[in-house]
């Protein structure tokens, strides 16, 4: 099977979307509501979006592993936003009814300073040598995650430099009804965007671990694959995802043949997450850390040691695995 997309941009919907002015249920404070319409959109067909693979849309932070002092390293989502007075020009332009067809940006002067290690997204766009902003005004971007790095700590628990490995959770190879967490060596994760989950990461919507054992999992983008999507249109999803076991996702990315990645959340269709009853934690799980214990000798408090602690057992659900103290 080819290597499904890596998220290193904002994906479209893949229905042309409308705003209505009404509180969103998505972000607190936010006076509107950008809601899908019945038309698929012109970047979706583009896409050739009915030959795409469908997969499940995790609710997460986005990662990447590339290599960073010549080491394959983790990297987090770092977005550089614009000073107070050109994110004021911006959105007066936002708002203003002119026909002006387009913002111009001076990057080197109206974006807020960006770590030295800072690298932009792999597919944005270049002007002059510098990255061009997106539609809502930021570069996307990464920085590593150090170990020792407090602001990154969710980050690095998942993965150990030492022994160059990270915490993954995916299907069981030999069932797809079962889900694994395994140690996998960063090598293997090269160049590929993730999923980061976990206790303290976006409220937290699978329900795992707890504030005094905190658990967190990396997810490659692509891992889910759903099967059984019914046709896209706008009240068939809407129906899966209010009467399918399936459905009870965040949402889907479609991952096209050309590497073009096409979204719909659930709030696209006037639906609520999170919801309390996720697809997945419907699903067991197996605990394959593939590592001989001899030749591993983790930090007593640290994931990979619990995990170790815990290899080969099965649980009902994800919600299930709790740490001894």
């Amino acid at each position: 099977m080819r290597r499904l997309g890596s998220v290193q941009r904002k994906m479209p919907c893949v229905f042309v979307t409308e705003v209505k002015e009404e509180p969103s249920a998505k972000r607190e404070h936010q006076p509107f509501k950008v809601l899908a319409t019945e038309t698929v959109s012109h970047k979706a067909l583009d896409a050739d979006i009915y030959s795409a693979i469908p997969t499940e849309k995790v609710d997460g932070t986005c990662c990447y592993v590339t290599t960073y002092k010549d080491k394959p390293h983790l990297w987090a989502r770092l977005d550089r936003k614009p000073n107070k007075q050109a994110d004021k020009r911006f959105k007066n332009f936002l708002h203003s009814k002119e026909n002006a067809k387009e913002f111009f940006w001076n990057v080197e002067e109206d974006f807020r300073p960006a770590p030295e290690c800072w690298i932009p997204a792999k597919e944005i766009e270049q002007l002059n040598g510098n990255p061009v902003p997106d539609e809502n005004g930021h570069i996307p971007g990464w920085v590593p995650v150090e170990k020792n790095n407090k602001q990154y700590c969710w980050h690095s628990s998942v993965v150990n430099y030492e022994f160059e490995i990270a915490l993954v959770l995916k299907q069981h190879p030999d069932d797809p009804g079962l889900l694994e967490i395994s140690a996998v060596p960063l090598s293997d994760l090269l160049e590929q965007t993730l999923e980061l989950i976990g206790t303290n990461i976006n409220g937290n919507p699978y329900g795992l671990g707890s504030k005094k054992h905190p658990l967190h999992l990396l997810i490659p983008h692509g891992t889910f694959q759903i099967r059984n999507l019914p046709t896209l249109k706008h009240n068939d999803l809407l129906s899966w995802f209010e009467g399918c076991r399936e459905g009870k996702i965040e949402g889907i990315v479609w991952h096209c043949s050309d590497g073009c990645l096409i979204k719909v959340h659930r709030h696209h269709l006037g639906l609520r997450w999170p919801i309390p009853d996720t697809y997945m934690n419907s699903k067991p799980v197996i605990i394959n850390m593939k590592l001989n214990k001899y030749d591993y000798a983790f930090d007593i408090k640290c994931l990979f040691n619990h995990f170790l602690k815990l290899d080969n057992q099965k649980f009902g659900r994800l919600k299930d695995i709790i740490f001894d103290a």
